[in-house]
C-alpha cells in the first residue's frame, strides 16, 4: 500500500476511535449532543462530525471536551474494555492526535488505567517549550529516532538525537523543544502513580500555548483587576483572560471565595510548614473553584501549600515579579515570564 494511502487509512481509523470514544463517554454522563454543545461551545455539526469519524479533532479540542465532560483528555484514547495484560498495537492503529503542526500516537491504547503511557511525538521545527515549566510525579523516559530536539531538565540542556535515551524523575522542572530545522521523532514514555495530574495534558497543551494555536484560559491574582497582587490568599478577585491564537479576546472579574480564612490559615501553620496538610488543602481547592476552568494562575506571592494545591488542581501556578496584567499574561504567551518559585512562603 503507498504511504499516502496508509496515512489516510491511519488517519481515518483514528477519527472513528475518538468519535466512538467521544459518543460513548458523553451517554455515559448523561448528555444529549445540545447539552454537550451547550457545555462546550462547539456547535452541534461539529460534535455530530467529531462522533461519527468526519474530522479529526485537535488537541485543544478535545481538552476543551475533556474539561466538558469532567473527564482527562487520555479518555478518549482509552478502550473501554477491561485493561488487558498484553497491548498489540499495529502500526495502522495507533491513535494520532494532532497539537500544533505535530502529532502524537498512542502505543498503548488499550492501557485503559494505567499508570504507564507510551507515544511516538513528531515535533516540527520550532514547536515545544522555551522555560522547563512541565512538572509531575512518576517518572519520564525519552528516545531519539530521527531528527533531534533538546530536553532541558532545570537549567541543563540534554540533545536527543537518534539513539540517545533520558531518563529522569518527572518532578524536576522540565520541558522540549525542536530547535532544529527539521522534523524530529521520539518515544516518550510518562509513568505518573497519580492520572488526576494528566501528564500528558501537562506536555502537549503547554507546547500548543508556546505557538499560539490555542484558545485557554489564564486567571491572575488581583485587587483591581489592573495590577497582580503579591498574596493569594489575601486577594478578594481574580481576573480571568480567555486567550484564542495568542492573544487576549475576553476579560472577565470573578469573586475569589474564601480569600478571608487566609490569615486563619496563617495563625495555625508555622514558617516552613505553611498550609500543607489536608485541611488548608481543602480550603486552597475553595478559594481555586472559581478558576477550575482555567490552565494558568498569575499571582505576585502565595505559600507552598498553595502552591502545591494549585497544581495538583492541574492548574499551572506562576508566581511572577511583574505587576502589570497584560504585561505579564503576554510575556507567559511569549515563554519569557519567570516563575520565582523562591518568593513562595
Amino acid at each position: 500500500m503507498p504511504a499516502a494511502d496508509r496515512k489516510e487509512e491511519l488517519s481515518a481509523n483514528t477519527e472513528t476511535e475518538v468519535g466512538r470514544r467521544l459518543r460513548e463517554l458523553r451517554a455515559s454522563r448523561g448528555f444529549s449532543l445540545r447539552a454537550l454543545a451547550e457545555r462546550s461551545g462547539f456547535n452541534i455539526n461539529t460534535l455530530s462530525l467529531i462522533e461519527n469519524g468526519k474530522t479529526s479533532p485537535s488537541v485543544s479540542t478535545l481538552q476543551q471536551l475533556a474539561h466538558s465532560l469532567e473527564i482527562p483528555i487520555t479518555a478518549f484514547f482509552e478502550s473501554t474494555l477491561a485493561p488487558r495484560r498484553v497491548v498489540y498495537t499495529p502500526n495502522q492503529e495507533r491513535p494520532t492526535t494532532q497539537f500544533g503542526s505535530s502529532t502524537m500516537q498512542n502505543l498503548g491504547k488499550d492501557l485503559a488505567g494505567s499508570e504507564l503511557q507510551p507515544f511516538i511525538v513528531t515535533l516540527q521545527p520550532g514547536e515545544g517549550h522555551r522555560d522547563p515549566i512541565i512538572v509531575h510525579t512518576g517518572h519520564e523516559f525519552v528516545f531519539g529516532l530521527t531528527g533531534s530536539i533538546e530536553y532541558r531538565i532545570e537549567e541543563k540542556t540534554y540533545p536527543i538525537g537518534p539513539g540517545d535515551a533520558l531518563v529522569f524523575e518527572s518532578h524536576l522542572p522540565h520541558s522540549w523543544r525542536n530547535s532544529s530545522p527539521q522534523e524530529a521523532r521520539f518515544l516518550l514514555i510518562l509513568h505518573s502513580p497519580d492520572r488526576h495530574e494528566e501528564p500528558l495534558k501537562r506536555h502537549f497543551i503547554r507546547s500548543l500555548t508556546q505557538k499560539g494555536a490555542f484558545s485557554m484560559k489564564i486567571a491572575v491574582i488581583t485587587e483591581d483587576g489592573k495590577t497582580i497582587s503579591q498574596h493569594f490568599g489575601r486577594a478578594p478577585y481574580y481576573m480571568v483572560l480567555s486567550v484564542e491564537n495568542g492573544q487576549i479576546v475576553e476579560r472577565e472579574m470573578r469573586e475569589k471565595m474564601g480569600h478571608n480564612q487566609c490569615d486563619h490559615l496563617e495563625e495555625h501553620h508555622h514558617e516552613g510548614e505553611h498550609g500543607h496538610d489536608e485541611d488548608s488543602h481543602g480550603k486552597h481547592v475553595h478559594m481555586a473553584e472559581a478558576i477550575r476552568d482555567c490552565q494558568v494562575l498569575l499571582c505576585g506571592g502565595m505559600g507552598y501549600g498553595a502552591y502545591e494545591s494549585i497544581r495538583r488542581l492541574n492548574i499551572q501556578p506562576v508566581v511572577t515579579d511583574q505587576n502589570d496584567i497584560d504585561a505579564a499574561v503576554q510575556d507567559y504567551l511569549n515563554g519569557t515570564l519567570v516563575d520565582h518559585t523562591e518568593k513562595l512562603h
